[in-house]
């Protein structure tokens, strides 16, 4: 499988209640991820977009931070992070992000089953 920049999928999405909306590119589109997982993209919020908390069942996800910064939930703690970081939230626990820096945030979301 190959897939071409120009012919990857792009969208724009408000998330979990989150103000002003995330921009999603799919890196690799679920059928391509082997029934292993649902979401492989990049996504980008402008400054005081967020992706509301919410809590992930039976699959966790990954976030790597690729430009800028933010504020990431991690259950109840607001962790600050920047370009380099990664998180990960399990099976059962909630996160969010909030870009609440002056420039884009931009970072890689991976979606993997648990079960």
């Amino acid at each position: 499988m190959i897939c071409r920049k120009n012919e990857l999928e792009c969208f724009e999405k408000e998330m979990f209640g989150g103000p002003g909306t995330t921009c999603f590119t799919k890196i690799v589109p679920e059928e391509g991820l082997g029934g292993k997982g649902r979401l492989f993209n990049i996504a980008l919020l402008k400054p005081g977009s967020a992706i509301g908390p919410h809590t992930h069942k039976g699959e966790k996800e990954i976030y790597y931070i690729l430009e800028g910064q933010g504020l990431y939930t991690d259950n109840d703690r607001q962790i600050p992070v920047k370009a380099g970081d990664v998180t990960v939230c399990e099976d059962g626990e909630r996160h969010g992000l909030l870009n609440d820096g002056q420039s884009d945030l931009k970072f890689v979301a991976l979606i993997l089953y648990t079960n």
